[in-house]
């Protein structure tokens, strides 16, 4: 599959380099180089200096590219309004978009794509402090201002930064499973398909860290078993030791108790099924192992900033 990222001068280079990184581990964990194709675009000719100084050469630009291209990415850059009233690369854009599998921006590539009219009557992401302004310059765009990343039928889109990351993140899982994304997101230290906000937090990601492999293993059956009896005792039993030994050596392999390494991973299964699901909190409380919806529901509240009825509001697909 091959990816372009058109990107401008004084671009973000993460805008550029994460997904780019997303796409060649990808391409690596499942043993196929040519998995994926990653080209960077320009306008111009010659190399692109970043906003930090650092330069990218370019593999061609939009009048010499030449060949077919899968996935279509438009990086952003703090001044991009030049880029946006090129009316050349705007019919470049508008021609590629009608003929590539999927297309997007990063961060302020948005407002690129929004000046072609391909964002209009679309739901669309940008970076946080920027949102106000896409909405204003162009009312036609839904703009979801809390939003990390957005799909929209062909169209995907996300926030600033780092962002791209998980936006690329999100195409692997669609391409090739969500194991894939998941093997991709470790080794990147990645949190598994990040959902938005300020309070995020992913179980899979501190089930990573932990320096004893015995200790991983615990965190692996937790993940897998949460509807399970995963009281000190239980665990305790499970690896083998008596329950001291267990908490101890929980506690310095993964940094934190058993009880709250159990309390996260439920809370994180129980927002993702949030987002996916018209569950009300009875079912979802049952689903990730709480006997009790109010201790469901304070421990949500405690883990994430935000109630369930609010949480939904926000980032429910």
């Amino acid at each position: 599959m091959r990816v372009a990222i058109l990107a401008f001068p004084r671009f973000q280079l993460l805008d550029v380099a994460g997904p780019a990184d997303v796409f060649a581990e990808a391409a690596r964990q499942l043993g196929q180089p040519r998995a994926y194709q990653v080209q960077v675009l320009s306008a111009t000719e010659g190399p692109l200096r970043s906003s930090s100084g650092l330069r990218m050469a370019v593999d061609a630009t939009v009048a010499t590219h030449r060949g077919a291209i899968d996935t279509l990415l438009v990086a952003g850059s703090p001044n991009l309004d030049d880029m946006a009233a090129d009316e050349h690369l705007q019919n470049w854009l508008r021609r590629r978009a009608s003929t590539v599998r999927r297309y997007g921006s990063v961060c302020t590539g948005a407002f690129v794509l929004a000046a072609t009219g391909l964002l209009d009557g679309k739901r669309v992401a940008t970076h946080w402090n920027s949102t106000a302004r896409l909405s204003a310059a162009y009312p036609q765009a839904c703009v979801e201002a809390d939003a990390i990343y957005v799909k929209d039928g062909r169209l995907f889109t996300s926030a600033g930064v780092t962002a791209g990351m998980d936006l690329a993140l999100a195409m692997v899982e669609e391409d090739h499973g969500r194991d894939l994304a998941l093997r991709v997101a470790r080794e990147l230290v990645m949190f598994l398909k990040r959902p938005g906000g300020q309070s995020q937090f992913s179980a899979h990601l501190a089930a990573q860290t932990a320096e004893r492999s015995s200790v991983r293993a615990l965190q692996d059956h937790i993940l897998a078993n949460l509807k399970s009896d995963l009281s000190v005792p239980a665990l305790a039993a499970h690896a083998g030791m008596s329950e001291r030994s267990f908490a101890r050596t929980f506690r310095s392999g993964a940094g934190t108790t058993p009880a709250e390494f159990v309390e996260n991973a439920r809370i994180d299964a129980a927002r993702r099924l949030a987002e996916e699901s018209d569950l009300p909190a009875k079912r979802l409380a049952d689903a990730v192992g709480y006997a009790n919806v109010d201790g469901f529901r304070r421990a949500f509240t405690r883990r994430l900033g935000v109630g369930l009825v609010e949480y939904r509001r926000r980032f429910a697909g």
